[in-house]
């Protein structure tokens, strides 16, 4: 009898196969559209905006915009890649109920699934990264570290989205997400701006969203301006997230998957 680990890589797998037959739809994105918008606001209105130390911390638009539009585009990666193929996939012709006839076990489903959407977000994360870097927007070898953090970021989003995707009847409620998650979060967790720049009472409500974890842990990280005890809570604060939609994702893949 196979082990849980040999059939989750069954799972696995199969999003294998069918990502080399799909890869050059996912490159624009997943890839392409980050690193315009990196060039379009880094490069081109990095320009405009002086290093103010009391704004920036000295360091030029490029480099302080790059890092958080990886973690931002690692959070927006995490979203693409879990709450749509699961909720299409789940639905009928989808791969999940033919997935469920077999012997695998939702759990299996769920573990192959996820180390698709772990792999894909750390290859975008990698790739932008290095484009970053080319730019000259890293100003620390710990840049390299920024990646799996980055890759962190996606999976703290992809793993309790996979959890509530798999419950829906089709994708029409994800679409939802864009407008009331990703934007707003993309607005107002120090992606294009230092939070120091908001109303001090919306700055606890900022400091509580994921992405603006990510974003500064990232952003430290190029920087080389990191805080260990501070990076450790960012990663702990990503970690729990992540860790809490993995225990509800098993649950809602076995109530909904279970053949």
């Amino acid at each position: 009898m196979a082990t849980a680990d040999a059939m989750a890589f069954r799972a696995y797998h199969y999003w294998i196969l069918r990502y080399r037959r799909t890869w050059r739809g996912t490159v624009v994105i997943s890839i392409a559209n980050p690193l315009l918008f990196l060039v379009a606001m880094g490069v081109g209105i990095g320009r405009l905006v002086g290093p103010d130390p009391a704004v920036l911390g000295g360091v030029d638009y490029l480099a302080f915009f790059a890092p958080g539009m990886l973690a931002a585009a690692a959070m927006q990666n995490g979203i693409i890649e879990s709450a749509f193929p699961v909720a299409f996939n789940r639905g009928p012709g989808g791969a999940y109920p033919v997935a469920a006839g077999t012997p695998l076990e939702p759990e299996d489903i769920l573990h192959g699934h996820l180390l698709f959407m772990a792999s894909r977000v750390l290859l975008s994360a990698a790739v932008f990264a290095a484009v970053m870097t080319a730019f000259g927007a890293a100003r620390s070898p710990l840049v390299l570290l920024a990646v799996p953090a980055a890759a962190l970021t996606a999976m703290a989003f992809a793993l309790p989205a996979a959890a509530w995707a798999v419950t829906l009847p089709d994708v029409r409620p994800v679409n939802g997400i864009f407008k009331w998650v990703v934007m707003p979060l993309y607005l107002f967790s120090g992606t294009f701006f230092a939070i120091e720049q908001l109303p001090e009472v919306v700055r606890p409500v900022v400091y509580a969203t994921p992405l603006w974890h990510g974003v500064d842990l990232c952003r430290s990280l190029s920087l080389g301006t990191v805080s260990w005890p501070l990076a450790l809570v960012h990663l702990g604060y990503l970690a729990a997230l992540g860790g809490a939609g993995y225990v509800v994702a098993r649950r809602t893949y076995r109530r909904h998957l279970h053949a």
